[in-house]
């Protein structure tokens, strides 16, 4: 394609959809594309990144009880 055709095809795009419409579309794309990214960083709105976990602040699994995994016994039927 060459710079003919493009300018060609601007001034059609220009011609059908106007100067305003077309600013609102960039402006749209734009905010969509801001927001997309942001959601990429997993940013919260502020501009900043969010702060690691504190070892506090991490989910840990509690160990199963010692005595509950003694007392268990096998309830199959063997035949």
């Amino acid at each position: 394609m060459s710079i003919t055709h493009l300018l060609i095809l601007l001034v059609v795009v220009v011609l059908i959809f106007g100067t305003k419409k077309l600013r609102n579309i960039g402006g749209d794309l734009g905010g969509a594309v801001r927001d997309f990214k942001k959601g990429l960083d997993g940013g919260d709105g502020d501009g900043s990144k969010p702060a690691p976990p504190q070892q506090d602040d991490r989910l840990r699994a509690d160990p199963p009880p010692a005595a509950a995994a003694q007392n268990q016994h096998d309830t199959t039927e063997q035949k």
